[in-house]
């Protein structure tokens, strides 16, 4: 599971797709809906969250609002609806080491893709507050 920090748009088909399906998977392991992944170390900064159920649904609108653009057909009744709802604390350091990761993965998978990012800074996904800071301690390195 990989529940990027990163802002969607950096996503190729394949990741903005895995990270529909993957959020979806937390949002039902956050509901008590399935017994699987429920101590998976990603769901950690939204279990922390003072309210994750909405957490995860802000998550998740970011992403069908960026498959929307590209013309995707995601189900909006798959979250439920939204309320304003406090940022997660993301570190510089978390955002540095998911770019990294990604480009690999683009430079494999959609070579054009890497062309057009690698030179470029990323950028969080709308939920997150970037903060100076090392990669989160529950990333696997």
């Amino acid at each position: 599971m990989r529940l990027w920090t990163l802002h969607p748009r950096f996503l190729d088909r394949q990741g903005l797709l895995a990270v529909w399906r993957e959020g979806l998977l937390a949002r039902a392991v956050l509901h008590g809906r399935t017994r699987g992944y429920r101590h998976h170390p990603q769901l950690e900064r939204f279990r922390a969250h003072a309210e994750p159920s909405l957490a995860i649904d802000a998550y998740l609108a970011a992403v069908h609002e960026e498959a929307c653009a590209r013309g995707y057909l995601f189900d909006r009744g798959k979250f439920g609806p939204l309320r304003p709802v406090a940022g997660i604390v993301a570190t510089a350091g978390q955002l540095e080491f998911e770019w990294r990761h990604l480009l690999r993965k683009l430079a494999v998978r959609d070579p054009a893709l890497y062309e057009r990012w690698r030179e470029r800074r990323p950028t969080c996904h709308p939920l997150f507050l970037l903060e100076p800071g090392p990669v989160a301690p529950w990333e696997r390195p």
